[in-house]
């Protein structure tokens, strides 16, 4: 099936700390690590594969490293608008149990980003998430280009990736779940939005009516799966050494999406996933995880497509 992965969100170049000292300098942003871990997966092994990438740089030599980083890995650059000033930057602080606290450097100065009129078709899969898709500047243009995906009959996949400090609110937070045929939340995503983490009574009370597939993961806990006749849990995989769990629950989000490349499974499917679907898509999902979080960097290595 010839289709197009397009993700919509922020790039960055992520400066790991460990112990108040630099370990890596890496392009990250939620969507684009999901994006690049599909450029070294699926774009690998399916030629009828596109993928592209929505967001915007500046003018300076960030912007170079991640537009080259890019097109070595797969994603288009097509999406990217290039504009004067400078690109985001984050340090990404890692803690003893190797999980990151972030703290972001932005160009206030930038001009607005505009609307992609990126041409999608049915089947395609659009991905956004995170603070990308909630905040002022960025929110309404992201809403826009998702409900163009959704009526052009695209998979679309929301993140929630919710922090405590976003200035965003429930409303904002399922206006997106409502244009999704996919949802995923972390309980902790789930805790900063609503209050509880649970799982089961959030689907049947709030979620169901908005998007019919629902994934809670829970770091390294069971994930829990919920969709119309199917309510499952699955175990995570096992990391043989935690070094990172930057990156982890977007690797997730790829190895979903890289399951639906993989299985053939479009718009119609997604409104109706058998038990045998998730019981293929979540473990691939994990493994996408794991795998990320063995290694400082933010995507599956170049390797990963041998156990696939």
């Amino acid at each position: 099936m010839a289709r197009t992965i397009i993700g919509i969100g922020e790039t960055v170049l992520d400066i790991v700390f460990r112990n108040a000292q630099p370990q890596a300098a890496v392009p990250g942003g939620s969507v684009f690590n999901s994006m690049v871990s599909l450029g070294r997966t699926a774009g690998k092994l399916f030629p009828d594969v596109k993928l592209l990438m929505e967001s915007q740089l500046g003018d300076d030599y960030v912007a170079d490293i991640v537009a080259e980083f890019m097109a070595a890995n797969g994603v288009g650059i097509e999406g990217m608008q290039r504009v004067e000033g400078q690109s985001v930057v984050s340090l990404a602080l890692l803690d003893e149990n190797n999980n990151a606290h972030y703290e972001f450097f932005r160009d206030k100065g930038l001009p607005p980003f505009r609307t992609p009129d990126t041409a999608i078709r049915k089947d395609d899969i659009a991905i956004f998430g995170s603070f990308f898709a909630v905040s002022p500047t960025t929110g309404k243009q992201t809403h826009e280009f998702i409900r163009r995906a959704q009526q052009a009959g695209a998979i679309v996949y929301y993140d929630v990736n919710f922090r405590k400090n976003h200035p965003a609110n429930q409303e904002a937070i399922e206006a997106n779940i409502a244009l999704a045929d996919m949802v995923r939340a972390s309980s902790d995503d789930l805790e900063n939005l609503y209050g509880y983490s649970d799982a089961a009574r959030l689907y049947e009370e709030r979620i169901s009516r908005l998007c019919p597939n629902f994934i809670c993961t829970r770091g390294a806990e069971d994930a829990e799966v919920f969709s119309p006749g199917v309510r499952r849990t699955y175990p995570t995989a096992k990391v043989a050494k935690l070094v990172s769990t930057i990156g982890a629950g977007d690797n997730f989000n790829a190895g979903i999406i890289f399951g639906l490349v993989r299985y053939g499974l479009g718009k119609d499917d997604v409104r109706s996933l058998s038990e045998d679907d998730w019981g293929r898509l979540v473990p691939t999902a994990m493994a996408f995880s794991a795998e990320v979080c063995g290694s400082m960097f933010n995507y599956v290595s170049p390797d990963f497509i041998q156990n696939l």
